[in-house]
């Protein structure tokens, strides 16, 4: 947890983004960061409009944006199951939260992640509380890197409220997700749950409570995510041997799933 993630996992065409905008990660304050994955901080001055298009994490976001035509605003952004895409023009700004998968519960306690998953909500729907437009401002408006996160720190340190019980299970859905992840040996969720000690059932609630889409779901995209990865970095991969690595039954079915998430067969999006 002490560094940000360096992979580009999840974003498409990553070197034609970044060649376009400043792309920064930055670390949470301590207290947030077993919840927290990064902050993300994108600036830009474009001469001519560029669609990014982004292969979502299974986690929830908290974005806060500025564009030339508009002023600061915040949303919660939930766990999106289609390719995000957003034109960028002008001069504007970003800074984003991108909670580990299960991590966002601890924020709204009250509300089961399933409440965002596929939506962007204003920032006042999860929290009434705070003040939208003056945490935009305090948030998109200074120009100082470390100003801008010591603000994002300032606005999710008060929000973090749940009680042991939520997370306690906040917890454990972040570790599983995790083992998710990282384990190539998963292949099967009944099979994991079992590992786990839980009834598939039990896991499968656990997921739609705290992550908002379901262990099966969170598989697959990390396969893909992986498949990706491979396909924008290497000119030659071996289909087959890859689809055997990442659990496949044969090559087709992967080349199904990375075709059905972005469009275009893995040959096509590596070109």
């Amino acid at each position: 947890m002490a560094a940000p993630r360096r992979d580009t996992r999840g974003i498409v065409d990553a070197p034609g983004l970044f060649t376009r905008v400043q792309f920064r990660r930055r670390t949470p304050a301590a207290p947030l960061r077993p919840y927290v994955e990064h902050y993300w901080l994108i600036d830009w001055d474009l001469s001519e409009p560029y669609a990014t298009h982004v292969v979502p994490h299974p986690c929830v976001n908290i974005v806060f944006q500025r564009y030339a035509d508009r002023p600061g605003f915040g949303e919660v952004a939930g766990a999106g199951r289609e390719v995000f895409a957003q034109q960028l023009a002008g001069r504007g700004r970003v800074c984003g939260v991108q909670f580990r998968p299960g991590g966002f519960r601890p924020f709204t306690p009250e509300r089961p992640a399933t409440d965002w998953t596929d939506r962007r909500l204003p920032l006042a729907t999860a929290f009434g509380h705070v003040d939208a437009s003056a945490t935009a401002v305090a948030v998109l408006e200074p120009d100082d890197e470390d100003a801008r996160v010591a603000a994002l720190d300032a606005v999710l340190t008060p929000l973090l409220r749940a009680e042991p019980r939520i997370l306690d299970q906040a917890r454990l859905a972040m570790r599983l997700a995790d083992r998710i992840r990282t384990d190539r040996t998963i292949r099967r969720v009944a099979d994991f749950a079992r590992s786990e000690g839980m009834s598939l059932r039990a896991l499968q609630r656990l997921f739609a409570g705290y992550v908002g889409v379901s262990p099966k779901w969170v598989v697959l995209r990390y396969r893909v995510h992986e498949a990706l990865e491979r396909a924008a970095s290497d000119a030659e991969v071996d289909w087959a041997a890859l689809a055997a690595e990442l659990g496949y039954s044969d090559q087709a079915h992967l080349i199904r799933d990375v075709t059905a998430t972005v469009g275009v067969p893995p040959t096509a999006y590596a070109r």
